[in-house]
């Protein structure tokens, strides 16, 4: 393994991307185009097969380096929320999540070289204030929901609206990075993974 290993983050999430810039990590982003319609109701699957299929498309081309893929999705009440497809689903899943318990689940993929790999999964469990309708209909207003699971983003205003948080913060931004740095270890010893640090 030399100096010349990239580290390639194959999502196009601006969420992830300034998380990897807030841990001070030199890295790439590469995408390539995966068919995301996947008809896979249980949450652990639907976030590995994703994660999967989106750092083997970016890995098989590319050399020397370590890339990562991610999908992550908002489960509720046995039903999987994605990014809302325009504002009237935004305001949908939010009163789907008002007043409730939900879990956020991001799966992501490290593959080394094309050969090496791990994958795992972070659920993190959100519970969220009792919203009127005013409340939501604001918010979607803000066009803030509409790109993100769920229909919400609690690093922004929709952390007004988060009564407690269970488990990892940054799973629910889109990346957990405790556990992504765990599986890192695992592929890569100290000093290589300093490579990536500026």
């Amino acid at each position: 393994m030399t100096d010349k290993l990239r580290l390639i983050l194959a999502s196009k999430s601006p969420r992830r991307a300034e998380i990897f810039r807030q841990l001070g990590l030199e890295f790439e982003i590469l995408t390539v185009p995966i068919n995301e319609n996947v008809e896979i109701t249980d949450p652990v699957e639907h976030v590995t097969v994703l994660s999967k299929r989106k750092a083997e498309a970016v890995s098989e081309t590319v050399q020397s380096s370590l890339v990562v893929g991610a999908d992550t999705i908002v489960y509720n009440d046995g039903k999987i929320l994605n990014k809302p497809s325009n504002p009237d689903d935004a305001i949908c899943m939010l009163r789907r999540l008002s007043g409730q318990t939900h879990q956020v689940y991001t799966g992501f993929t490290l593959i080394l070289n094309n050969d090496q790999k791990r994958t795992d999964v972070v659920t993190t469990d959100v519970t969220f204030k009792a919203l009127s309708d005013a409340e939501i209909e604001a918010y979607v207003a803000s066009e803030e929901p509409l790109d993100k699971a769920g229909g919400y983003g609690i690093q922004g205003r929709a952390g007004l609206f988060v009564q407690s948080i269970h488990g990892c913060y940054f799973n629910v931004v889109g990346f957990p990075i405790a556990r992504f740095y765990e599986r890192m270890g695992e592929l890569l010893n100290s000093e290589n993974i300093g490579l990536f640090f500026k």
